[in-house]
């Protein structure tokens, strides 16, 4: 044989993976090949990049690795982590020719020049975040807060409150982190405090969004922040790749109170140090990151199912309590517009009114606790309006009828 194998280190693994992606390679484990032999024959090797670090867990290391690399090329790229290293190159001595590390100036960093500003030559930031605004941004964000969140007028004013503290003790280094703890009912709004800040930073990816309703299991903080690299499925964490995602500094943990106390003291180190860090040592920098933790549990609850050294992290804890009838009415306005600006966007047909109107008229406030409620309601009475009307005419031309199939398809729209 005449193979070779490469060392990283685990803190340069995410930039080493990102630059062979961009080159069009993927990293797959052993642990793939292991557990499915038949798939040996049909990888495409050209493409692919194998990690053969979790082999050390196995038994017999060096028989299994050889009935496999006996049939994948020669030219075939293997890597594995550095901390493997003893192991491997005596266990594996007659089955690769060399041992390497990986040449660090073969990739971009992720800080490197590519993810630089150019004119002064600082890193890019790759998130919208509240304390980067100036005076005037920061008075427009929370006007567009306070108008698209409905009720919960004193949490409005304690949040502004909070964010311009925030502001002032970031910048001084000692508040990295602004974290809130919404309780009350479902449906009353908790989430969308997260939604609607995301909205108003003018967020254009994927809004981060942790559901801890499914993390209640033993293997509850791999998932979340990744297992030991190399096992078989093994990626970055949920949470990694949600804020990865993301261009806005918020991240939403729903459902907080139905994981267990390992996550729970995983998230009292990411409040104290504002770090994010895997299972492997790789980190991201929550700096300047709101942090919201809804919970459906009562003020009692809350005292017996999170620890005081917990509850003490958080700096602002609120109850959400139902929305008066007149503010159930003002969301379902505010709907009616939403639903209209995008039918016109998109099928240049101004319906709002009309969906205003009939909206205001059909749903009765009264008979409903909470927002998620009222917004299916809301999504059922817009279909029975359009089914209703199917002769829907084009605004620009009296008499021209709308396109063939234009009630199928915003039919479609809205129920996706």
């Amino acid at each position: 044989m005449s193979k070779s194998l490469l060392f990283y280190e685990k803190e340069d693994y995410y930039d080493y993976k990102l630059s062979k992606n961009l080159d069009g390679f993927s990293i797959i484990s052993i642990s793939k090949l292991i557990n499915n032999i038949d798939s040996i024959n049909i990888n495409d090797y050209e493409n692919e990049i194998i990690d053969i670090s979790v082999i050390t867990e196995y038994k017999n290391i060096q028989s299994i690795t050889e009935q496999l690399l006996d049939q994948i090329p020669d030219t075939q790229l293997f890597i594995c982590d550095v901390s493997k290293k003893e192991t491997v190159e005596y266990e594996l001595r007659f089955i690769f020719e060399t041992f390497e590390n990986i040449d660090k100036t073969s990739y971009e960093k992720l800080n490197s020049s590519k993810n630089k500003d150019p004119n002064n030559n600082t890193p890019l930031k790759l998130h919208k975040k509240v304390t980067d605004l100036h005076d005037d941004q920061l008075t427009q964000f929370f006007i567009d807060f306070n108008k698209n969140l409905y009720g919960h007028s004193k949490f409005k004013d304690d949040f502004e409150e909070q964010v311009r503290i925030f502001q002032v003790f970031n910048k001084l280094g000692e508040n990295k982190i602004l974290s809130l703890f919404l309780m009350g009912e479902s449906g009353v709004g908790k989430t969308e405090v997260a939604r609607t800040i995301f909205n108003c930073l003018k967020g254009e990816k994927k809004f981060a969004k942790i559901n801890f309703g499914n993390y209640s299991s033993e293997f509850s903080l791999s998932s979340l922040i990744g297992a030991s690299r190399g096992y078989r499925d093994s990626e970055d964490g949920e949470i990694f790749m949600k804020v990865r995602d993301s261009d806005v500094g918020v991240l939403l943990i729903d459902e907080f109170e139905k994981s267990n106390a390992t996550l729970f003291n995983y998230f009292l180190n990411v409040l104290e140090t504002g770090i994010l860090e895997s299972s492997l040592g790789e980190q991201i920098d929550l700096n300047g990151f709101i942090i919201i933790f809804t919970s459906n549990i009562t003020k009692e609850d809350f005292k017996k199912r999170i620890s005081p050294e917990l509850r003490s992290r958080f700096d602002y804890k609120c109850i959400f309590t139902l929305l008066s009838d007149e503010e159930k009415r003002k969301y379902i306005e505010f709907r009616a517009n939403s639903i209209g600006k995008k039918v016109l966007s998109e099928y240049e047909v101004d319906l709002t009114d009309q969906i205003k109107k009939h909206l205001v008229n059909e749903i009765k406030v009264s008979n409903f606790k909470n927002m998620r409620d009222i917004n299916k309601k809301i999504k059922k009475e817009f279909i029975r309006y359009l089914g209703n009307n199917i002769s829907i005419r084009k605004n620009t031309n009296i008499g021209e009828k709308a396109p063939l199939g234009f009630p199928d398809k915003i039919l479609n729209f809205f129920k996706s």
